[in-house]
């Protein structure tokens, strides 16, 4: 897979790309990560890559012109990052690591000319309800998600279990000693009695989904096991709170 990003500041993503799960990926050539300046597409003698927004106000555009001449040498589903985007999620990440190629506009200033979004992006993408100084960030993020997903990047059975690839969250883990400080490990854990770890897991991650993030579970089709689950989770949380 290949992931362009066109940024003002290529420089805050030498550290991202040369660690951990992304530098892997790119040195098994799994992935491909294009970080492209857009400055290197301005003619002028000044490599001005914004300007002052018609209509007055405070703050700079992107200009068109640049953006656009480097869009022209890429490939891929172009995706803007922006406020008005929406949001990006897990479901998201999997959709796009499909792709063959995307192209990431990491957004500065007060934005990029309304003329690029409306010839070029093809999704506007939000990472949150917050603003951030630029779109750089934003776009670390996304490119992370997607390339855990990328296959051969890390193990299926990794990612399977993260936090929002099933819709729920995330199980509680643990790891030697098996009593610390007087706080011990499940005993379920310990048992090698992989169907009861299987279950204890199921029902963990749903309580946890169910006390932090019940609107995960709005609309969610439940099986057979996640509603008895659910219904045992309901009633012990009922006996705690009497």
């Amino acid at each position: 897979m290949k992931i362009n990003i066109l940024t003002l500041f290529p420089e805050m993503f030498r550290g991202f790309t040369g660690e951990s799960i992304i530098k892997r990926a790119l040195e098994k050539n799994l992935l491909e990560i294009n970080v492209i300046n857009i400055r290197d597409f301005c003619y002028d003698k000044h490599k001005q890559a914004d300007d002052k927004v018609f209509g007055g106000g405070a703050g700079m555009l992107m200009k068109p012109e640049p953006l656009i001449r480097a869009l022209n040498t890429l490939g891929g589903k172009v995706i803007y990052t922006s406020p008005q985007g929406v949001r990006f999620d897990q479901k998201l990440a999997i959709e796009l690591s499909q792709e063959e190629e995307i192209t990431i506009i990491a957004g500065h200033y007060e934005g990029i000319d309304e003329r690029v979004v409306e010839s070029r992006v093809d999704l506007e993408v939000s990472i949150g309800d917050f603003v951030l100084t630029g779109g750089e960030l934003p776009a670390m993020v996304m490119t992370d998600c997607i390339a855990r997903l990328v296959p051969g990047a890390i193990k299926q059975e990794s990612y399977e279990n993260d936090s929002f690839f099933n819709g729920l969250l995330d199980y509680p883990n643990y790891t030697r000693p098996e009593e610390y400080e007087g706080m011990k490990v499940p005993e379920v854990l310990l048992s090698g009695h992989h169907k009861n770890i299987e279950i204890w897991r199921k029902k963990e991650s749903l309580k946890r989904t169910y006390l932090r993030r019940p609107d995960l579970l709005k609309g969610r089709e439940f099986d057979k096991l996640e509603k008895k689950l659910l219904n045992e989770i309901k009633e012990e949380l009922k006996k705690e709170s009497k």
